[in-house]
């Protein structure tokens, strides 16, 4: 591999996920490119040497595990983990079923500890690593209608990073957390969004506001994908914290 870099990313089938992949391959690095259906997923890129797609749902210790043995099989080592895949499941809290809730926090906090779990034996091995996992402006700023669910994993996210980081520098594994704020990165399209279903009459007017701007907001959001992944070796964004 020489010199190259192994990336191992989820959530890579499409949105912001798909955009770092196909800059780290376009940079010469290799990417392990996973998500829940690998055929997704290799169709999302050009075929490579350098990109191997795989089946990974992070709510699944045992993909997770399978997955980092199919990289290391392949690549040899695991330098970068991105941590990317996310849901978001929108609504107030009160109607937002148990499950929802449940749900939420499993692919967007559990995951990336699954997924981190099982790359961290190979990187203390290598004594040397980076871990980048992608929060949300969610996770700093607190108050929002409409995001309780979310924003609590986000929350979550940040501190188990926060904490991770002092643990794991000793053996020579770097930790980023990326907070974007509205960028268009196909969160709130129909295959990542899920709205509680309408039970409780007194949220009934503010959550017509709430769907309208939601609705409204997909794809159209401020903030450019590739952009934030045209250069994925620099640190220096503003949205980046080490």
């Amino acid at each position: 591999m020489n010199n190259t870099k192994v990336w191992f990313i989820t959530g890579a089938a499409r949105g912001m996920g798909a955009d770092i992949a196909r800059a780290v391959l376009a940079a010469g690095d290799a990417v392990v490119a996973t998500g829940r259906d690998p055929n997704r997923v290799a169709e999302a890129f050009d075929r490579s040497d350098n990109l191997l797609p795989l089946k990974l749902d992070v709510t699944s210790r045992a993909d997770a595990e399978a997955a980092v043995r199919a990289a290391v099989a392949k690549f040899g080592r695991i330098d970068v983990l991105v941590n990317n895949a996310a849901s978001f499941y929108a609504g107030y809290f009160e109607e937002l079923t148990p499950e929802e809730t449940e749900r939420q926090l499993a692919v967007s906090l559990i995951g990336p500890m699954n997924v981190t779990r099982a790359v961290l034996p190979v990187m203390r091995q290598q004594h040397g690593g980076h871990i980048i996992s992608i929060s949300s402006s969610a996770g700093l700023a607190a108050g929002f209608d409409f995001v309780s669910a979310y924003a609590a994993s986000k929350f979550g996210v940040e501190g188990w990073m926060e904490s991770l980081r002092a643990e794991i520098a000793p053996f020579g594994i770097n930790t980023t957390i990326v907070n974007p704020g509205f960028f268009r990165t196909e969160l709130l399209t129909d295959q990542s969004t899920r709205y509680a279903e309408p039970s409780i009459h007194d949220y009934e007017d503010r959550r017509k506001m709430q769907l309208e701007f939601w609705h409204g907001q997909n794809g159209k959001q401020s903030g450019d994908p590739a952009k934030l992944t045209a250069t994925p070796r620099s640190r220096s964004s503003p949205i980046m914290r080490s």
